[in-house]
């Protein structure tokens, strides 16, 4: 996914839609608030996206590491709540 950041009179909406047919686009304003613009056609492509972001796919790869699990019992406990 790439970040641009944008003013409101700096670049036109055509020429994001342009480049948002190409990759998926987090749009950063100058004030910090940010959207992202993608297009959404099918799930095929959606995958085909998701798979080029490399943060995203780093991550899913560490999280398939893990080995630790905790049981429900676990994670009440470690929240403080009491099953009734």
């Amino acid at each position: 996914m790439k970040v641009i950041d944008i003013s409101l009179d700096s670049i036109s909406l055509a020429t994001l839609l342009t480049e948002a047919r190409h990759q998926n686009l987090i749009l950063r304003t100058p004030d910090g608030v940010e959207f992202i613009l993608a297009e959404f056609n099918d799930f095929d492509r959606e995958i085909e996206l998701t798979r080029q972001n490399k943060e995203f796919m780093e991550f899913l790869d560490e999280r398939g590491q893990e080995t630790k699990t905790l049981s429900v019992a676990e994670v009440r406990a470690r929240l403080g709540l009491t099953s009734d």
